[in-house]
């Protein structure tokens, strides 16, 4: 498992946005990844605001400036580790989206961190279109985080599909909160299930398939936990029927996890151009923080 190198938190200075930088500090405290902490100017705001302040000779674009740097210079004096290390700062003017997903690439960075609900500019990033299109801009992880941040996770929830993006999202739990208890879960059903008891099929037949449809899960999550060098009894193995995303929000709060992780992309194409369905109901309706990846097939992921 490759190290997690560098954590970008973004921030509009709002108490998710607070939220989210205290996780990204405890995650590279954990880790010792470097953090950056980032806070984009929306060029678009900027160029409305110009346009009602109407006179070239304020000072106003000035003041805004040295205000936000005054704000993020105290956030990074306040996430000051034990060692004394403040995080980087950066401070920018752009497009939001564009901007965060520049800027870890630029980094190199394994992991974005975001608030569930900002201030202004940010406040739409995870209920809604904007985080979807986020995730759509970047090959790197991004840590959606939900609740005030005090200790490092306690239990992830690693949900699996056994698409390409399965294996890493093992990893990055392992990256992302190396002191956690890991729980892989899948959840499978038999296919055109529906339509065979429509059909009339028997029930010892259904039944059948239902149980080799379990054991056949069983195998694979065992073999990808082996893949992810994982020791045996070092994770809680659960293969459970239903809807993916019914069971996954079900066994987050069945299980008292604090962080679900999920694949960017799910088992086939269509999912992966739509974000992956699952992934988008579990974005919105998860209790805890939830840390999307990205699949195998994305040569800059980096965790």
């Amino acid at each position: 498992m490759d190290p997690l190198k560098n954590i970008i938190a973004a921030t509009d200075f709002s108490t998710a946005a607070r939220h989210a930088a205290d996780r990204a500090a405890i995650v590279a405290g954990q880790t010792s990844a470097g953090l950056e902490l980032l806070h984009v100017l929306k060029s678009g705001l900027m160029d409305r605001l110009r346009s009602l302040v109407g006179d070239p000779s304020s000072d106003w674009e000035q003041r805004l400036h040295q205000h936000a740097e005054t704000q993020l210079k105290g956030l990074a004096a306040e996430l000051t580790n034990a060692d004394g290390a403040a995080p980087e700062r950066r401070l920018t003017r752009g497009e939001l989206l564009e901007t965060i997903a520049g800027e870890a690439e630029r980094l190199s960075a394994g992991l974005i961190v975001i608030g569930s609900r900002g201030a202004g500019f940010m406040r739409h990033l995870l209920l809604g279109s904007t985080a979807e299109r986020l995730l759509g801009k970047t090959t790197r992880s991004i840590l959606l985080v939900r609740h005030a941040a005090y200790a490092p996770y306690r239990r992830a929830l690693v949900a699996v599909d056994f698409s390409t993006s399965s294996l890493p999202a093992i990893r990055a739990a392992r990256a992302v909160a190396p002191q956690a208890a890991l729980i892989l879960l899948h959840a499978y059903e038999v296919p055109f299930e529906r339509q065979l008891l429509l059909a009339g099929v028997d029930a010892e037949t259904l039944d059948h398939c239902r149980a080799a449809a379990k054991q056949s899960a069983y195998e694979s999550l065992n073999a990808l936990s082996r893949a992810a060098g994982l020791e045996p009894e070092s994770a809680a193995l659960h293969v459970v029927a239903g809807d993916a995303t019914r069971v996954i929000l079900e066994y987050e709060q069945l299980l008292d996890c604090d962080l679900v992780v999920m694949g960017k992309h799910g088992e086939d194409r269509l999912d992966e151009l739509l974000l992956g369905g699952v992934t988008r109901h579990v974005l919105s309706e998860s209790v805890g923080d939830v840390l999307v990846v990205a699949g195998a097939d994305s040569p800059t992921r980096g965790v």
